[in-house]
């Protein structure tokens, strides 16, 4: 089993900034794994925001280009999500990922960009 913790969450105005955080940990061995971040807007369903494989590798969903920012430190089994620029659209519950070939999800932590 596979736990994820996320931090970082809260009430931010247009324009501004957060940094989401997710650490992971028990039975994490694979060579090879993708960790990343999701979100679900009331209503909507869970999308794709940005993963990072443990090689370096990322992936962005084309509405959060040039205003996230996807990190991970292996040392430390760590995902961070710098969020800049920040639109009311962004608004949601984001969720950490981690795949070993099986996904592991943490509980979230919400989002919200309101002036």
């Amino acid at each position: 089993q596979v736990q994820l913790v996320e931090s970082g969450g809260g009430l931010v105005q247009p324009g501004g900034s957060l940094r989401l955080s997710c650490a992971a940990s028990g039975r994490i061995f694979s060579r090879y794994d993708v960790m990343g971040w999701y979100r679900q807007a009331p209503g909507k369903q869970r999308e794709l925001v940005a993963t990072i494989s443990s090689g370096g590798s990322t992936n962005y969903q084309d509405s959060v280009k040039g205003r996230f920012t996807i990190s991970r430190d292996n040392a430390k089994n760590t995902v961070a999500l710098q969020m800049n620029s920040l639109k009311p659209e962004d608004t949601a519950d984001y969720y950490c990922l981690y795949n070993n070939g099986v996904n592991y999800w943490g509980k979230g932590t919400l989002v919200t960009v309101s002036s």
